[in-house]
């Protein structure tokens, strides 16, 4: 059976899927941009000189532990599956203590795994980040 990429149901799923792949396009670029900024203006303010690495998708594993005030090599460990969750709320937990706000709050994405409160939690988790960024 041969597909008709010329019948309009076939192109309405077309113009579906291309329209769901261009607002996941720009929500992603968006959220790059905020964790970005967000990571560059917590590494100013704890006067960390590369804080343009934040901009730099890899090299932003290895600016958290930095932050944590840890060996950069510890970023290796966010290819590890499980260790990579772990290592990255502890270390949100010190950088988050180091801008003086409560470390308990790196706990937030932990509730991502809740189903009913999963988007509140990744809305929440957004919110401090931000706090912890631009808050004096």
């Amino acid at each position: 059976m041969a597909i008709n990429f010329l019948d309009p149901s076939t192109l309405g799923l077309g113009f579906l899927f291309a329209g769901a792949l261009i607002i996941s396009f720009i929500v992603f670029a968006v959220l790059y941009v905020y964790f970005a900024l967000v990571w560059q203006t917590i590494a100013k303010k704890l006067k960390y000189k590369n804080h343009w690495l934040a901009w730099i998708p890899i090299a932003q594993w290895f600016l958290l532990p930095i932050l944590a005030d840890k060996h950069w090599g510890w970023g290796f460990f966010m290819l590890v599956p499980f260790a990579n969750l772990v290592l990255f709320i502890i270390w949100r937990w010190e950088i988050y203590v180091k801008r003086k706000h409560p470390g308990w709050l790196s706990l937030i994405p932990i509730l991502m795994i809740i189903p009913v409160v999963n988007v509140l939690a990744v809305i929440g988790d957004l919110v401090v980040m931000g706090i912890v960024a631009w808050n004096k």
